[in-house]
Formats: C-alpha cells, structure tokens, sequence
C-alpha cells in the first residue's frame, strides 16, 4: 500500500468509491507530490488541463473571466478532494477557466493521460473516475439552480450549510463572486445574518 504522503488520498477513494485492493494500489501508484505557490496557476485559459489533483492542504479555485477581465469565481476545492478543470480534463480540450492555487497548497497530481491509461486497462477504475464525473455534474447543476432560484440571503445560507468553514479559508471578494453577489452585500449578510 502507498507511503504516509499518499494515505489522505487512499483513504479518501476507499471511503467513496468500491474498489478492489489491486485497482486501488494501480490508481495510486502514478500520483507525484506537487507544491504550489499562493496565486499559482495551475491550468490557465486555453492550456490543456494536463493533470488531474488531489488536495492534501490549501485552497484552490476555478475562476472564469470576461472580456474585460473581470473575474466569476465557480468552484473552490480544498482538502481533502479531487482539482482541475473538469471539462478540459475528460474532453482533451483547451481550458475555457483559470484553476488557481488561493493559498500555498500541498497537493498530488496524476498526468490525465495516466489517468485515461488507467480507465482503459481497469473497469473499476472507469466506473469511479465515471461516478465522480457525475457526482460533480450534479453539484454544479445543484450550484446552478441556487443561483438562478435563490435569493443572495438563501445562496449564503446554504453555503454557509453545505461548508461552514470556508468563511475561514476563502477571501470573501471570491466567496461574493462565488455567489454572485456583490462585496458589499456580501459584507452586508456577514453581519446579519446570523452564522
């Protein structure tokens, strides 16, 4: 079985997926250690997302941006969790988001073609690496429909649900974003809402 450094991630994927010992220690074996840097990106628009992430420490984000440069924050990930720009990632397409490291970030990474190797040679793998592409579909289509049905009290709130301590980890300029919700008001529901 993997070394200290790669236990976070195994225990991870044995708590949420089934897979057999054999297909574990295969999906383990290609990870490598990476540290990234406070505001280092990771994948930038129009680069191919090369690398699929597991979050040891830190917080990371994938952020859009207009023609004018401003930015919509979409997703942040943090430990302990999977990273990258999905669609990129399963498509083989040129990323259309920044993913960006927010804090200094401990972090293990597989190359997706290792990835995809993977899925070909091993059916269970293909079945998690499917069921986790559909769990976060359905996060995103969760995340959509809260912002077009919720009022910015009702989106704060269930942030505030869903995860509590990312008041603590976030800048909230990202989190208003996040929310689609302007800083002010966004300082407005801080202290009013009661947390």
């Amino acid at each position: 079985m993997p070394t200290d450094h790669y236990q976070p991630l195994a225990q991870f994927v044995a708590k949420h997926f089934k897979l057999s010992r054999p297909s574990l220690e295969s999906f383990i074996a290609p990870w490598l250690p990476y540290n990234a840097l406070r505001k280092e990106v990771l994948t930038a628009v129009d680069e191919e997302e090369r690398y699929l992430y597991f979050i040891i420490d830190g917080v990371q984000r994938v952020y859009a941006l207009d023609s004018r440069g401003k930015e919509a924050t979409l997703v942040f990930t943090y430990a302990p969790s999977f990273g990258g720009v999905l669609d990129a990632m399963m498509t083989a397409q040129k990323s259309k988001y920044v993913y960006e490291a927010l804090t200094p970030s401990k972090l293990l990474r597989v190359p997706i073609i290792e990835i995809k190797k993977l899925m070909n040679e091993n059916s269970e793998i293909a079945q998690m690496i499917n069921l986790g592409v559909s769990q976060a579909l359905g996060g995103l289509l969760e995340r959509l429909a809260e912002l077009q049905l919720m009022s910015s009290e009702e989106k704060f709130r269930s942030l505030l649900t869903r995860s509590p301590h990312i008041l603590t980890l976030v800048p909230h300029k990202y989190l208003a974003s996040y929310l689609g919700i302007d800083a002010t008001n966004f300082s407005k529901l801080m202290n009013s809402v009661k947390i």
